[in-house]
């Protein structure tokens, strides 16, 4: 069963199978967001995912960084991310046209960040998100 399915500019068809979130910022007790907490972040996420699904590929979709008007503290500007971090695992059909598409899927693992922790589907999602170069990062397996 799957979460969702989301359409690609590329015109792909591709389903939500797993998908983990987390606040970005919770577990923030001193200091503000900024470039380098932000780059922890991002890393960490980027890692956890890898470490979850050490079998395929891990794809990072780069967050937008907001730069709000507040005065610089000590660690450099103020720069926000999103607040919700996302895993999520994709599937879709096989990407190699030789394979037998019964026998065949693709999948690839997906790091992005968003501002609402509202499951991504059809053609809403986030258009980075949409953009994912599929036919280039995912991985075919058998079934």
């Amino acid at each position: 069963m799957s979460l969702s399915h989301i359409a690609l500019s590329s015109g792909r068809s591709i389903t939500l199978t797993t998908l983990q979130m987390s606040s970005v910022y919770a577990g923030m007790l001193e200091g503000y967001p900024c470039k380098r907490i932000n780059d922890f972040q991002v890393s960490g996420l980027q890692r956890q995912a890898e470490r979850a699904y050490p079998s395929l590929p891990v794809h990072l979709v780069p967050p937008v960084r907001d730069y709000p008007d507040q005065s610089a503290g000590a660690f450099g500007p103020v720069e926000v991310l999103p607040s919700v971090g996302c895993i999520g695992v994709f599937g879709s059909t096989a990407v190699d046209p030789e394979l037998d598409p019964v026998l065949h899927r693709s999948a690839l693992t997906v790091v992005w960040f968003q501002p609402t922790p509202d499951v991504p589907s059809g053609e809403d999602a986030d258009r980075a998100l949409r953009s994912i170069l599929w036919e280039e990062l995912a991985q075919d397996y058998e079934l």
